[in-house]
């Protein structure tokens, strides 16, 4: 099976360079062509390609806003951005849109095609500089949930417990406190770290180091 292709890019020339290089690769099939991000999210619907390749500032709308409609319409279709900005304020909201792949135009052919499958593969495909923003990115991202609301003492006892697989009943007796107490706790651990039941609540611990005294 070859890889579904659209091309979408508000200049011409850019989309026949592409059209022309990318036809002679033997497993790559372009279904179509779209100038601006709203051409692209409709012919999306209608062809349902496997990959997009996305042009980032077009007219009537940019590939950031095209990409987030196409995920949420077709989350299997993958989109990969070819442009010319690799600065941050373009890089991080389009990976946030749900770009898998992020390359730019002054990519070699042949290393754009490799790229393209290993999108279909499932591998993220992004160029050096972005990667880079990336990670700044997470070195400054928000603080965890529990470094913004501490816990209690008490509530990491009892989250403590909660990680050995402890019923309600076995965490009480043990901390010398009512069941019904220990209810309070777990409600309150909950809304602190974010999370909806023990397990995630387990796994949280254990992820950021909780679980130990």
């Amino acid at each position: 099976m070859g890889i579904r292709l659209l091309i979408v890019d508000d200049h011409h020339v850019v989309r026949r360079g592409l059209v022309f290089f990318l036809k002679t690769q033997k497993d790559i099939e372009i279904v179509g062509e779209a100038k601006n991000g709203r051409e692209a999210v409709n012919l999306v619907k209608q062809l349902q390609p496997d990959v997009v390749l996305m042009d980032l500032v077009m007219p009537e709308m940019d590939g950031i806003q095209a990409t987030r409609e196409i995920k949420q319409c077709l989350p299997k279709t993958e989109i990969m951005m070819l442009t010319s900005f690799s600065d941050q304020d373009h890089v991080i909201p389009a990976i946030e849109a749900g770009a898998a792949g992020y390359q730019l135009k002054d990519i070699e052919p042949d290393e754009l095609v490799s790229s393209i499958r290993k999108l279909v593969k499932g591998e993220n495909t992004l160029h050096p500089k972005v990667t880079n923003h990336l990670l700044k990115r997470i070195n400054k991202s928000e603080p965890s949930p529990h470094e913004v609301h501490q816990l209690t003492h008490r509530e990491k006892d009892v989250l403590l417990e909660l990680t050995k697989g402890k019923s309600n009943k076995e965490i009480a007796s043990a901390l010398f406190i009512t069941e019904k107490t220990v209810k309070t706790h777990i409600s309150n651990v909950f809304t602190k770290l974010e999370v909806s039941d023990r397990t995630q609540a387990a796994l949280y611990a254990v992820k950021h180091g909780l679980a130990s005294h």
